[in-house]
């Protein structure tokens, strides 16, 4: 339990002081308050360990799962609670730095000092902080063998996360938005909710290279649009032309800023009778194509516009030379929904031109190992491809066999990433600019909500140990939370956005058109 003493000004009504009799009431009432304060803190002062100690040799079962993990600097504070079986009453933390420095935390979770939290970290920086944990239940302490987090030497550099968070319904929209997340701090806030745009589904916000100058995001729904904003100024795109089979989805801007990638679906989903499989998610027709924001064109090509391939969810390479993409052969949905697997293909592009390659390479040939890649992702440095493996579709956030993968574009290597896995679904992801951390999306927290993590990549292609998303409270928080979170990224600065103005433009339906060309 927290305790707090505080003293409060009282002053007398304007009748007690008619004779005078004001300041002998109040100075009486000050010292009433501070006796009463002092017989609080007596009684109520935090429950401290004593002598009498029970010491365990195996380190606290604590939530989230903080033990071994590597953060960066400047991150919030690792709150906790006690997760074991047997419970607690108070839990009482010290945080000792190799490099010096130590933080003390006790209450019914473990809730660090902010400003005490990252001082405590940029004296330890490239070091470790070691967590002494003792609890107290049923009047006994017990110490814990302590644990170590390791603070990285390698710098964030990113303001926070941008994600969407969503119920997990299939029917209806039900209330949504993009949403932002200060990593210092515990701070969140909306950059849209559909409360501004009623029964709009808002889609996933991408920025160019965690960027927020450059920012697009799609809404589906009977006012569907695609927005794109460059340096605080917002256009709204016709969703469908006779161009496109379907919406402009799954955006990725080029390094330059002077194009977006695209692909088009027309999306259906259907339902699994059998335990453990809820809904899948696939495409009657999908194809890629390039759009340049300044001349409302669309650019497209015979390769990336088949009629018996899907082509889907593109990337550039950081160098702006290459388009990745994914595809696979055209199925009859949704009877052979099971055979749809997806490949990761390449083709050339040239920024200067606006045109594209002849020839397409398959970089990884998922469907050659009963499986399908889906979400292609590369390292800004240009070295490794971040990717997702399933037994089938692209959808991954509703298949539990969802595990990530890295291909290493200079050798052609691809591995499983074990050490950041779960035996539930490991799914969304994205870089940091600087390529030295991940975060995803995992539901390894309860197997039904999807949960953000982060990690550290020590740029030979190995991860450290995955942490979930600081909260100020994570136990009451995540407990009381009905919402997934999906399509994670990093943000460079906090994104500027008038939701109130931006729902009005989406319910004007007054759009900009796209054509072919250049």
């Amino acid at each position: 339990m927290k305790y707090m003493i505080y003293f409060r000004a009282h002053h007398p009504s304007p009748s007690l002081n008619r004779e005078g009799r004001g300041g002998s009431f109040t100075s009486h009432f000050s010292v009433l308050s501070f006796l009463l304060a002092i017989l609080l803190f007596t009684t109520s002062c935090e429950q401290r360990p004593d002598g009498n100690i029970v010491k365990k040799d195996q380190v606290p079962t604590i939530y989230p799962d903080y033990v071994g993990v590597t953060i960066p600097v400047g991150i919030a504070p690792l709150n906790f609670s006690y997760a074991g079986n047997d419970g607690a009453d108070v839990i009482d933390v010290t945080v000792r730095g190799s490099k010096g420095g130590e933080l003390y935390a006790n209450g019914e979770w473990a809730d660090f000092d902010i400003d005490d939290w990252h001082a405590l970290l940029e004296q330890n920086r490239g070091a470790q902080l070691t967590f002494t944990t003792c609890v107290k239940r049923d009047g006994q302490w017990t110490q814990y063998k302590d644990f170590t987090v390791t603070v990285s030497p390698n710098a964030l550099d990113e303001w926070g996360l941008t994600y969407r968070r969503i119920a997990p319904g299939y029917e209806v929209y039900s209330h949504m938005g993009l949403y932002q997340r200060d990593l210092s701090n515990f701070t969140e806030e909306a950059i849209i909710e559909n409360t501004q745009a009623p029964g709009a589904c808002l889609n996933c916000h991408t920025a160019n290279r965690t960027n927020p100058d450059q920012f697009v995001f799609h809404v589906r729904g009977d006012h569907g649009a695609t927005m794109v904003q460059q340096h605080g100024q917002r256009e709204w795109l016709q969703a469908k032309n006779e161009l496109l089979g379907g919406s402009m989805v799954y955006p990725y801007w080029h390094p330059s800023g002077r194009y977006i990638a695209f692909s088009t679906n027309q999306t259906r989903q259907g339902f699994h009778m059998v335990r453990d499989e809820r809904i899948e998610v696939f495409d009657l027709s999908s194809d890629v194509f390039v759009y340049n924001p300044q001349t409302h064109q669309i650019i497209t090509d015979s390769l990336l516009s088949t009629k018996d391939w899907s082509e889907n969810t593109p990337t550039f390479s950081p160098d702006g030379r290459w388009l990745y993409y994914m595809t696979c052969r055209q199925q009859d949905y949704p009877a052979h929904f099971k055979e749809e697997r997806y490949n990761l293909c390449r083709i050339a592009f040239n920024p200067e031109q606006g045109t594209f390659g002849t020839t397409v390479d398959t970089l990884f040939n998922a469907a050659a190992q009963g499986k399908s890649l889906t979400w292609p992702r590369p390292s800004y440095d240009g070295r490794y491809l971040l990717f997702t493996l399933i037994d089938y579709g692209y959808f991954s956030i509703w298949h539990n066999e969802s595990q990530q993968w890295l291909l290493d574009l200079q050798t052609g290597e691809a591995r499983e990433l074990t050490e950041i896995n779960s035996p539930q679904a490991d799914s969304y992801h994205n870089w940091s600019d600087n390529s030295h951390w991940i975060v995803f999306t995992s539901r390894r927290d309860d197997g039904y909500y999807s949960r953000l993590y982060l990690a550290e990549t020590d740029g030979k292609g190995h991860f450290s140990k995955p942490f979930m998303l600081p909260q100020r409270n994570p136990r009451d928080y995540y407990a009381s939370s009905v919402y997934s979170f999906n399509t994670p990224d990093f943000t460079k600065t906090r994104v500027d956005f008038n939701a109130r103005q931006a729902g009005i433009e989406i319910m004007s339906d007054e759009r900009v058109k796209t054509g072919a060309g250049k």
